[in-house]
């Protein structure tokens, strides 16, 4: 990674206050690698669209934010999943990042049980309650599909994704979210934001010091995490100073992406790379609702015309609905079948 620029404390023209956004960075001094993500318009298209009640709204918010962070990762043509299956009042979210830049995300709730826990700040554990969440990587086939699963129970968005880097990739990770409302000339906007950091030393063999007892640790180790293992110098530092983060920084459009950057690592210097974009963006089509009728039996078929003689499908994630002729239907079907 040697493109990337190096902060200064003034961050050059036309980048404060970049929406929408992924900027990746470094800070080869320390071993990390990370990014930022914002979401302003985004997020507030897809929370508004829905007309989602605030504890809900915040949740996919965080859940969003994290996917993107997640998503933006990968290196080839293919989706990201986040979902979410729980007994709680929210009992399902779901979260699609299609690289490069696609995003589009849905929740399921009840919304007596959602009202039934006041208008303050809600937890993530009252509202999701107990279940798991899975991230999926999809490139296009079975052969290339890969998920990962980590119990909710109880605890936040942040610390399952900490809890999935743990046992999935054994990386030293550190997220934060943050989800608020924006109140511009009178009119109130959702934005959100997210930092990921991970560890990713070159020259540290982690193995071999985890096989070492505590008193053998070489020097700029001596550090242990929460089991026991030791942990190097540098990401402590790292991870202590992403700690000084604060939830109004990751959204607040006066404060930079790469200006909270700079505050928390110009004394170790840190390197932003190019940021890429983000737009809300649905998947779906005429060509993938007649993809999914073709999968319902003849009867399933016939179940879905309504009293109008029409059928009607709506998409959960845009709220796009599609008015389909039944008859038109089934010739579209019998000719895909000669």
């Amino acid at each position: 990674m040697t493109s990337g620029t190096e902060m200064s404390p003034t961050p050059a023209d036309g980048r404060e206050g970049l929406d929408d956004a992924v900027l990746p960075f470094a800070v080869e001094a320390l071993d990390v690698r990370g990014r930022i993500v914002r979401l302003g318009p985004s997020i507030d298209t897809i929370l508004r669209r829905h007309g989602y009640p605030d504890p809900v709204a915040r949740l996919l918010g965080e859940a969003a934010a994290l996917t993107v962070l997640l998503g933006s990762s990968l290196k080839f043509e293919g989706r990201f999943q986040l979902q979410t299956k729980t007994d709680g009042p929210v009992a399902m979210i779901v979260v699609d990042f299609e690289a490069p830049d696609r995003v589009r995300a849905t929740a399921r709730f009840d919304a007596a049980r959602v009202a039934s826990l006041g208008t303050g700040p809600v937890r993530t554990a009252d509202l999701v309650g107990q279940g798991h969440l899975a991230m999926t990587i999809d490139q296009g086939s079975a052969a290339s599909r890969y998920q990962g699963v980590v119990a909710l129970e109880g605890q936040s968005f942040e610390e399952a994704a900490h809890q999935y880097f743990r046992q999935s990739e054994q990386i030293p990770t550190r997220v934060r979210l943050a989800v608020a409302e924006e109140f511009e000339n009178g009119a109130a906007h959702y934005r959100a934001g997210g930092l990921l950091m991970q560890f990713l030393p070159q020259s540290i063999d982690r193995a071999r010091l985890a096989d070492l007892p505590p008193g053998d640790i070489p020097e700029g180790h001596a550090h242990l995490d929460a089991t026991g293992a030791p942990e190097d110098d540098a990401w402590v530092e790292a991870r202590s100073l992403v700690g000084t983060v604060e939830d109004h920084e990751l959204v607040d459009p006066a404060v930079s992406s790469e200006r909270l950057l700079y505050r928390l690592f110009h004394e170790r210097g840190v390197r932003v790379f190019e940021a890429q974009g983000v737009a809300e963006q649905c998947r779906c089509s005429p060509e993938r609702v007649m993809g999914m009728i073709r999968s319902f039996s003849a009867q399933e078929r016939r179940d879905l015309v309504a009293d109008d003689g029409r059928i009607g499908v709506t998409c959960e994630f845009c709220s796009r609905r599609y008015d389909l002729d039944p008859a038109e239907v089934e010739a579209e079907l019998d000719g895909t079948k000669h």
